[in-house]
């Protein structure tokens, strides 16, 4: 039993340590391989574009609305994609998108509120066949 425990736990620290390697080259690749015009994003949550990189003492210059900064390799944490952004006024209050042409929607409730001509005949039909009265 002791030592099956050993065994498993070997394992999950050998696959820890596999999976750390692997993150860790990825990180490296995407570091070496940036070009000017990138758009990034720092460890420290500094947004900017790739000015110019300088391989030989691994720092990268970035552009931040005009303020020109430069950084470790290591302070880059990833390549910035904007968010989606939504507005309000498009979504219903279940964030559902709004319908595109606001014509087609009745105005009047009372003509919303008419009951649609199939499913009426068929509870009609329904109720006649349990010997109901309506």
């Amino acid at each position: 039993m002791l030592i099956v425990m050993v065994v498993v736990i070997g394992g999950m620290m050998w696959w820890q340590s596999k999976k750390a390697k692997q993150q860790q080259a990825e990180k490296q690749d995407f570091r070496r391989n940036l070009k000017p015009g990138t758009e990034i994003i720092t460890i420290g949550q500094v947004i900017g574009k790739v000015v110019e990189v300088d391989e030989q003492y691994e720092e990268i210059v970035i552009d931040s609305e005009g303020s020109k900064m430069r950084f470790s390799f290591n302070a880059i944490a990833r390549e910035y994609t904007r968010p989606a952004y939504v507005s309000d006024d498009e979504v219903d209050e279940n964030g559902n998108p709004l319908p595109d042409n606001a014509d087609e929607t009745p105005t009047d409730d009372a003509e919303a509120q008419k009951p649609i001509e199939g499913v009426t005949a068929e509870a009609e039909t329904k109720s006649a066949d349990n010997g109901e009265t309506k």
